[in-house]
């Protein structure tokens, strides 16, 4: 039996009043129901992290950072502040820059009439610089289309497509994990 594949939701946004939880609890949802994904969340909020860059951390920020390190793959949730993604999503990037490297990031965004998918555009060459691969499937929420129960107004549509982000997530993230351990067992025997 393969291991499940370890997986964080980062949720990118720290406004007050934010949507995000909301659709970070959709998309656990989803992710609950599959065996071969062991997921964890990763809230900004929670993190504690400084405003500026540094490796001085909290344990609270130390503790994400782990968290983080611990994945196989990640799943970023982001909404779209004027076109482009939160400058606090971008702070915690660059702190954790190296738990990013060789493995996978989709996407899960929010917001406006592109569903922040403007915002997603431009994480995708933050991440190449990490050395991280992104997937091409994607969720995208356009405006606000969830109900008071904290459901999507089309849930068949948004399951299909979170269903298809999980799956290219995996697949990935087990080739990289893989690829990962062969590194490591090479560097160990030279």
């Amino acid at each position: 039996m393969t291991t499940p594949l370890r997986l964080a939701l980062v949720v990118g946004s720290t406004r007050e009043g934010r949507f995000g939880p909301t659709v970070a609890r959709w998309f656990e949802t989803v992710a609950a129901a599959r065996t071969d994904i062991e997921l964890t969340v990763a809230d900004l909020a929670d993190a504690d992290l400084p405003a500026h860059w540094t490796t001085d951390l909290t344990p609270r920020g130390h503790a994400f950072v782990e968290r983080l390190a611990a994945a196989d793959a990640f799943v970023v949730l982001t909404p779209e502040y004027n076109h482009s993604f939160p400058a606090s999503l971008k702070q915690a990037i660059d702190i954790t820059g190296p738990v990013w490297r060789r493995k996978p990031v989709g996407f899960v965004s929010y917001g406006g009439l592109s569903g922040g998918l403007r915002a997603v555009e431009q994480l995708r060459p933050v991440f190449a610089e990490l050395h991280a691969t992104t997937v091409r499937e994607t969720v995208s929420f356009h405006r606000f289309p969830f109900d008071e129960s904290g459901t999507p107004h089309d849930s068949d549509t948004a399951a299909h497509a979170a269903t298809a982000l999980l799956d290219d997530l995996h697949w990935w993230g087990h080739a990289l994990r893989t690829a990962r351990r062969h590194d490591e067992t090479l560097r160990e025997t030279a």
